[in-house]
């Protein structure tokens, strides 16, 4: 693929994004009509999970019909060059309420994520990044924290019910020992944009989906971060842990996390 048309995804892309945005933040601001399910235990499911992903995949088709599709909702072969997307990540925000949720859509070639867009329209924000170009929020470019002390660093862990909650309170243990500030704010996708812009200094998580941090990933590494080989084996169809964070502290937190 070459430059050019790289651009003209990233351009494309973004366009969709934001009126994706739009329609998810339609459907916030009418709770009583989100038609909330839950697929599983702390995993849910709103109307607009799916009139997203089915608008952004339309709209895909269209535009590149040869690139392919993974979603969360709709699932997807992972064949290549492949976009994969969550229409709302952090949905039980989303059904709460709580504006802490986003679009994500991560575009990878050859195995290696080149495009990554996290829209967060309830908050107003935008992040886009592209390979080898940096990475923006609202337009300005953003950068990791740059933090050196692990007993001044803030990190967000994420919790996932595909882990049994003994390894996730051991992992919350040493976190804390370590003399880390801990949290979890339910998304994935805009706690590697946290890491990116340094409101964060590292995200990590024992088990998350591609489609949780395919854009995050790009964004995040862009903007400086050190994260792990999250796409290695099966990661594409089956997820792996993931550890993302600014660079002094990659090697501390590494032994912290059990993560590599």
């Amino acid at each position: 693929m070459t430059p050019a048309e790289l651009e003209l995804r990233r351009y494309a892309v973004q366009g969709l994004v934001a009126e994706a945005g739009r329609m998810a933040l339609d459907y916030f601001g009418k709770q009583e009509s989100l038609g909330v399910t839950m697929k599983g235990a702390q995993d849910w499911l709103t109307v607009a999970d799916g009139v997203v992903e089915d608008f952004l995949r339309q709209r895909l088709g269209v535009l590149f019909p040869t690139d392919t599709v993974i979603g969360e909702e709709g699932g997807g072969a992972a064949s290549d060059p492949v976009w994969i997307i969550d229409p709302i990540d952090g949905t039980a925000n989303f059904a709460r309420g709580e504006r802490n949720w986003c679009i994500s859509i991560g575009f990878l070639q050859n195995r290696v994520p080149m495009i990554g867009m996290v829209a967060a329209p309830a908050l107003d924000e935008l992040y886009v990044a592209q390979r080898g170009q940096g990475a923006t929020l609202n337009g300005r470019h953003i950068a990791v924290s740059g933090a050196e002390d692990i007993k001044r660093a803030s990190v967000e862990l994420g919790w996932s019910p595909r882990v049994p909650y003994e390894r996730y309170v051991a992992l919350m243990q040493r976190t804390y020992a370590a003399g880390c500030s801990a949290k979890r704010s339910a998304s994935g996708a805009l706690g590697l944009c946290h890491v990116g812009n340094g409101r964060t200094d590292a995200y990590a998580e024992l088990h998350i989906n591609a489609w949780d941090v395919a854009a995050g990933i790009v964004i995040a590494g862009e903007a400086g971060a050190s994260i792990n080989d999250f796409f290695a084996g099966d990661g594409i169809s089956k997820g792996n842990p993931i550890l993302c964070c600014t660079p002094a502290l990659a090697s501390q937190l590494r032994e912290i996390t059990g993560i590599s």
